[in-house]
């Protein structure tokens, strides 16, 4: 009988240049929408509420950034990470065309980079991915390194490729759909009177709120995202692993903190771009989520005078609030309560706008 079930790709399944077309096209809908809300409790006004998305140059209220990141990111789990042990990174993401509720995303991906690790059980795969709507225009890019697992040990280590990962994405190379006329973005409703000019570099936010993870919710959102990644929902399998139990889905932590960030970064319309990012430690149902923020940059546009940049450091903690900031160690070492190191640019409207 021939095998016609998919084990996914093993860390000497992948070779270097190989493209990968992901299964599974998904059209996003109202409901996705709604189920998201439900699941973060997000409020930022811009994807809450056509009138307000009009009055920024929109037809509509657009999906979440981060609802589509995680329908790109989900439909490459099944080839990339399913045999992963740990999602280690990412870095040079950016985002394009505006999705709104009946656009259709796929996801395509090329393996950029091999490394095998010294226990020749394991590599780091490196690949660009990136998400297109129903006319082929880019949504979403970036790149991801993930470490997965040997099925055969004996197989022999590839030439190691490690590809030169950008720090951050330009200024120049964001897309901003946003145009705003002279006095009409609502402050009020938008919920903070602090704009682009009132951030400054090296400024810290504590964003004060706490949200505890509820094994049902983090397990409801790995499925709306069609994500098929055993450590996040095969209890039967995890109890036997490392940890005992399943792993939260790091993504599900990004956009915890993206809505907590509401609470002192309510008028960052959208994330246009994913400078870096590291899931520092496991998270599970019971924790409760903290983060803070620092602006690490703050950018014009060019030819803009209504829409700015801000380059934002997140940083979520479990079980531990960050009115003081936790962070690093003067070693270089994480606290152990961090779970999530998020370093992204955001569009806020300026001065002018208001």
């Amino acid at each position: 009988m021939i095998n016609k079930t998919n084990p996914g790709n093993f860390f000497e399944d992948f070779r270097l240049g190989q493209e990968i077309v992901h299964a599974t096209p998904r059209t996003v809908t109202e409901g996705d929408v709604a189920l998201y809300t439900s699941l973060y409790g997000a409020r930022f006004a811009l994807t809450s509420a056509t009138p307000f998305a009009q009055t920024v140059g929109l037809e509509r209220a657009p999906i979440d950034s981060m609802l589509v990141f995680h329908i790109v990111f989900g439909k490459t789990v099944p080839d990339i990470s399913l045999n992963a042990i740990a999602n280690l990174g990412y870095a040079g993401g950016r985002f394009g065309a505006v999705v709104y509720p009946g656009d259709t995303l796929s996801t395509t991906s090329k393996v950029i980079g091999l490394r095998q690790n010294k226990d020749g059980k394991t590599g780091v795969v490196y690949v660009h991915s990136v998400g297109v709507n129903q006319r082929n225009e880019m949504v979403l890019e970036y790149m991801r390194w993930v470490m997965v697992r040997k099925r055969n040990l004996d197989a022999p280590a590839p030439e190691p490729v490690v590809p030169q990962l950008p720090d951050s994405v330009p200024v120049t190379d964001l897309a901003v759909p946003y145009h705003i006329q002279p006095g009409q973005y609502d402050l009020a409703r938008a919920g903070s009177p602090y704009l682009w000019e009132d951030y400054e570099v090296g400024e810290k936010i504590d964003h004060i709120d706490g949200v505890t993870i509820e094994e049902a919710e983090h397990m409801q959102a790995t499925r709306l995202y069609q994500n098929t990644a055993r450590v996040h929902f095969n209890l039967h399998v995890e109890r036997e692993g490392r940890f005992g139990r399943r792993i939260v889905y790091g993504g599900h932590i990004i956009s915890i903190a993206r809505s907590l960030s509401f609470n002192g970064l309510a008028n960052a319309l959208s994330i246009a771009a994913i400078n870096g990012g590291r899931h520092t430690n496991p998270s599970f149902a019971g924790d409760t989520i903290y983060a803070w923020s620092e602006i690490l940059d703050k950018m014009e546009i060019p030819g803009r005078n209504d829409i700015g940049a801000l380059r934002v450091r997140t940083v979520a903690a479990k079980d531990r609030p960050c009115h003081d900031f936790p962070y690093r160690d003067a070693e270089g070492n994480y606290d152990p309560a961090v779970v999530l190191d998020f370093d992204y640019t955001v569009l806020m409207p300026r001065r002018s706008a208001a």
